[in-house]
């Protein structure tokens, strides 16, 4: 028996390894491809211009391939309870097909208030699994197991036909039209199916010779990195469809070290969106309730601000938060550092500095980026604190200085020697305060004192038993995929644990 089909796209925007779709094409009905573009969604303090200015070019290409199908890609404006139940009632359409979205709070009041609607209203809602991430777990045995079986079946090929209606498709709105702010990103990465292809093949053909060694860099970690994290976090690409090409095409050019770091961190991307599916409340509260009291719930503001600009006076970590403005991306271990230097040197909150950073992030995934805010802030109970000294990450991950005279050019003429920690340099005087901001806090006393208050919260009566349940709820079990693999050791080692992983896709 045929059925009508709406597909309600979210952050699977592509044709191929897109279950949802095959299945509503294998109801040999009409189909309806949609996507809502939800003003209250945007308006949420985690979504910005930049990220919509993606998602509106990967709509545009998702549109172009549905339209070749035969079902041109509906986008409609509103709420999307309002929305569904419209077109709904307009089509006579008794099914609505989804993936499973884990998203930010919002979102998951969104869906929860859709599934009420449409158990009264008499529609049929189903959400299919994303691959890999298992929904109404209670502990993480055999979590990994059921992933990798997962990620070993063959993707769903892309419909070779699909019958559409005849409805206006609806334009494609621009980011003011959904009241977004101005948000300047000149080297924002573009979106669209074929861009996140083309990135994905000149990573494993030439980019990924030095990945291992040289994704700690924020000089050379915009190109050795796949870069392909904002197609995985708006579903351009599926991981599945990316392992699958992996077993089938060897030997791979960037050698098996490489590549095992790659495919290592599609791994734990999955464990880390899996702790989010697991306990939604990630975004808000922390994860051991030792820390709930740790920082004060309202930031400094004079703080917050100079971090937010990139004007705390520490050069390293200007520039990481400027070059993240500038392009809407860095690194893993320079984010581990804004997030560190924040949180223990600065003592703010990580709710409030997770939301500026969700913003500037085009890749921004909740799954990863919430519980990521909690570990490198030393929220979690079961991580240990890695407290970053930034001068130190200057010198080691930009020695003669390039990166950090590249985005704070008031430095420029500093010799090397003191250009991560001007206020030694005997020209200090007539530089700090003036061209270049004086360092907001001193961070030896700062890192001390943040160090002594996390470590005094671990001798509270019930750590350790909270910390033990937390353990069976999310922590990872071994298992091949999760390989907490290392670059060759630098000459000046800096700081690493497996907690301090690349997500440098």
């Amino acid at each position: 028996m045929t059925q009508d089909v709406l597909v309600w796209f979210k952050r699977d925007l592509r044709i191929a390894d897109n279950p949802v779709l095959a299945q509503a094409a294998a109801r040999g009905g009409r189909v309806l491809p949609l996507f809502i573009a939800e003003p209250a969604a945007w308006a949420q303090a985690d979504a910005s211009a930049r990220q919509w200015d993606f998602v509106a070019e990967s709509l545009g290409a998702l549109r172009h391939d549905l339209a070749a199908l035969g079902a041109p890609l509906i986008v409609r404006i509103g709420p999307a309870q309002e929305v569904l139940d419209r077109l709904c009632r307009e089509t006579g359409i008794r099914l609505i097909l989804s993936h499973q979205e884990t998203g930010n709070g919002w979102s998951f009041a969104r869906d929860r208030a859709v599934a009420a609607w449409a158990r009264s209203a008499g529609i049929t809602w189903q959400e299919i699994p994303q691959p890999g991430i298992i929904r109404g777990l209670t502990n993480r045995d055999g979590w990994a197991a059921r992933r990798e079986g997962a990620m070993r079946l063959p993707a769903p090929p892309a419909p070779s036909a699909l019958d559409g209606f005849a409805l206006d498709p609806g334009a494609i709105p621009n980011a003011r039209s959904l009241g977004l702010a101005a948000d300047p990103c000149p080297g924002r990465q573009h979106g669209g199916r074929a861009a996140g292809k083309a990135l994905l093949a000149s990573f494993l053909a030439t980019r990924g010779h030095d990945y291992r060694r040289a994704m700690s860099s924020p000089l050379h970690a915009d190109t050795a990195c796949a870069r392909i994290s904002p197609h995985l976090a708006w579903g351009t690409l599926g991981s599945r469809e990316i392992i699958g090409h992996l077993a089938r095409t060897s030997p791979h050019p960037i050698g098996a070290a490489n590549l095992q770091s790659f495919t290592a961190r599609l791994a734990w991307r999955d464990h880390f969106i899996q702790k989010l599916e697991d306990q939604p409340d990630l975004e808000f509260t922390c994860l051991h309730s030792a820390y709930a009291a740790l920082r004060p719930t309202t930031p400094d503001p004079a703080r917050l601000e100079a971090w937010e600009k990139g004007e705390t006076g520490i050069p390293f970590v200007d520039a990481c938060m400027r070059s993240l403005i500038a392009t809407g991306w860095i690194n893993f271990r320079m984010r581990a550092m804004l997030v560190s230097f924040a949180s223990y040197h600065l003592w703010l909150d990580w709710r409030a500095t997770g939301q500026i950073l969700a913003r500037r992030f085009t890749d921004y995934e909740p799954g990863i980026h919430w519980p990521q805010m909690q570990m490198q802030s030393g929220t979690t109970g079961i991580n240990t604190p890695r407290i970053y000294n930034p001068v130190k990450q200057g010198h080691d991950q930009d020695p003669l200085g390039r990166f950090t005279r590249t985005w704070c050019p008031e430095l420029h003429d500093l010799p090397d020697t003191h250009l991560h920690s001007p206020w030694t340099w005997p020209g200090a005087p007539g530089l700090l305060g003036k061209a270049y901001p004086a360092p907001i806090v001193d961070i030896a006393t700062a890192a001390r004192q943040a160090r002594a208050a996390i470590w005094e919260m671990r001798k509270g009566q019930g750590f350790h038993a909270e910390a033990s349940s937390i353990v069976t709820r999310h922590a990872s079990r071994k298992s091949k995929d999760f390989v907490n693999d290392r670059a060759p050791k630098p000459r000046h080692r800096t700081n690493t644990s497996p907690g301090q992983l690349s997500f440098d896709l």
